[in-house]
């Protein structure tokens, strides 16, 4: 019978022969950045780069964005991303972008929903579609195979002004809908991850983050990869 070294030199060996450009062990080392969610992570084609934050969280573009040179993931080690994330996909969707996921070695996730559930509906809510919500991704989160999860939150587009109000729905139920719906995304973030501010680091910025009113413009792509940033090299790092 073989020995366990002997069977782990053979399965390296065979790693190495069906990716020869990365030995071994850097395969068992490399992290995997998983991307689910909305337009917020999958939003290349709102820019003439094609650029979206999982690119950038993984290995930046140092023409486009010099300021962030050498950070990134594979400054740190052996990385690559698999993006999962799909523009204006719902809650519902979530499971769909999990299927056939088959994590193994370092990984971790981020995640960005809610945005389209509150344009589809749950801005006017008046209390059970933000609870079937959270139930579902609650769902879906218990279920998903890579941990941790990082989660954004719902940034504002009109930048906290009712005068940019596009949605034909009185302000005041939509920015508490709004928040409730920001509030099971902290917690469930709490649960099983941690929680990205979005939405406070987006309220700090200014109209050239954001393009068709809504979604994240270059700029933004890169705004978001800041935001989730800290929290990606922290989680890599203990790992």
């Amino acid at each position: 019978m073989a020995s366990p070294t002997s069977s782990r030199r053979r399965f390296c060996a065979l790693i190495a022969a069906l990716l020869p450009g990365l030995p071994a062990t850097a395969q068992e080392r490399r992290m995997t950045l998983y991307t689910f969610g909305d337009s917020i992570l999958d939003c290349g084609r709102y820019n003439e780069h094609g650029v979206h934050p999982g690119q950038l969280l993984v290995r930046n573009d140092d023409a486009l964005f010099p300021g962030f040179r050498g950070r990134d993931l594979q400054t740190i080690g052996p990385a690559r991303l698999e993006h999962r994330a799909v523009d204006g996909a719902t809650v519902d969707d979530l499971p769909d972008q999990a299927r056939r996921l088959a994590a193994s070695g370092p990984a971790l996730a981020v995640l960005t929903v809610g945005g389209n559930d509150l344009l589809r509906g749950l801005a006017a809510d008046s209390g059970p579609g933000i609870r079937e919500f959270e139930s579902r991704l609650e769902r879906f989160l218990r279920g998903l195979k890579v941990r941790p999860v990082l989660i954004g939150n719902v940034y504002d587009p009109t930048l906290g002004n009712d005068a940019n109000n596009f949605l034909g729905i009185d302000a005041r139920i939509a920015r508490a809908n709004h928040r409730r719906v920001n509030e099971v995304l902290a917690a469930a973030a709490a649960r099983h991850g941690q929680l990205v501010d979005l939405h406070a680091h987006f309220l700090r910025g200014d109209a050239s983050w954001f393009t068709r009113t809504i979604e994240p413009s270059l700029r933004g792509a890169s705004e978001v990869r800041a935001a989730f940033l800290p929290a990606v090299l922290a989680s890599v790092k203990r790992t």
